[in-house]
């Protein structure tokens, strides 16, 4: 294990911590701009991040273990899901250890924790929100390990770090399978992160919601590493987007200047995208909860269309 390789894994995990809370604050005002609204102030996910640290947490009385640790093993899978991922560098200690098979693995964890922990309080809305999240991630796991087998294709690995690295160095061309794998990820990553038209993050409906039904019973401490979590898979699953689509700016191995240049790129390339998601969230209507599977039934074969195109063209 290299020196610079540690120092950007340390930077990785520092960077998502800080950068999580940022983007949900970034796309919450532009998403609120849009729509005519008066927008919440950038750094509002940290001042709630705060203030829920501060206050006591309250356990409902029949709460088992599972429903105490459940946060912190959320906040874990989500951390380490986004230190595997190339988001400054390709010199990862991490990611030899972790592919791109192990990273939807980690996803899947934590939404197993979360479903567990909602219904061990035995309240009507844990019990919902679980059954529902379940379904959520029994879809879209599949379709999100499609498009991560396209894209595992043209560098004949799965690991995220060979992938950014085959990606950023072939010459500049157009993937037709990239371009249904990448409507395929979008459509994932709304749903697998509450975003309309699946779900709608600011709704306490009970016949609409998903991710606040599942974190209804949490207070203090625990609520706020829900909500940090919850912001770092929002920041995994865009740099995933970015490293799957948008390889270029990240650094090589033994390339500290590149290092440092990497970090600004990526926070454009977040800016960018989190314009993006306010602007597909202010032009699209929530959908009805019995058309999710529908959606992404949509996804899983746009994935799989994008392997078949990788297939009958020979990428490699």
């Amino acid at each position: 294990m290299s020196i610079l390789g540690l120092i950007s894994q340390l930077m990785a995990i520092v960077v998502a911590l800080l950068l999580a809370p940022l983007l949900t604050g970034w796309v919450n005002q532009w998403r609120a701009r849009m729509q005519n609204k008066s927008a919440p102030a950038l750094l509002q996910p940290y001042r709630v991040l705060h203030k829920l640290f501060h206050k006591e947490s309250v356990l409902a009385e029949h709460a088992s273990q599972l429903f105490r640790i459940a946060p912190y093993v959320i906040f874990g899978c989500m951390l380490l899901a986004s230190a595997i991922i190339p988001t400054l560098s390709t010199d990862l200690p991490l990611s030899p250890a972790a592919d791109a098979i192990a990273l939807v693995g980690l996803f899947a964890l934590a939404r197993v924790f979360i479903s567990l922990a909602a219904m061990d309080v035995g309240t009507a809305f844990g019990a919902l929100g679980a059954r529902r999240e379940m379904l959520v991630g029994f879809l879209a796991e599949p379709a999100l390990l499609m498009v991560l087998f396209c894209a595992s294709m043209i560098s004949r690995s799965t690991s995220l770090t060979t992938i950014v690295e085959t990606l950023a160095h072939r010459d500049l061309a157009i993937y037709p399978s990239f371009l249904v794998a990448g409507v395929a990820f979008t459509m994932v990553s709304l749903a697998e992160n509450a975003r309309v038209p699946v779900d709608n993050p600011e709704t306490h409906l009970e016949l609409t919601m998903i991710h606040e039904a599942l974190i209804l019973e949490y207070s203090g401490r625990h609520l706020a590493l829900l909500e940090w979590a919850a912001s770092l898979k929002l920041f995994a699953y865009s740099c995933i987007g970015l490293a799957l689509f948008f390889p270029w700016g990240v650094a090589q191995a033994d390339a500290p200047l590149a290092l440092l240049l990497a970090l600004p790129v990526l926070v454009v390339k977040l800016a960018i995208g989190g314009f993006l998601l306010a602007f597909i969230e202010t032009v699209s209507a929530k959908m009805r909860i019995f058309r999710v599977p529908e959606f992404l039934a949509t996804a899983f074969l746009l994935a799989v269309i994008g392997l078949l195109v990788n297939i009958l063209l020979g990428v490699a």
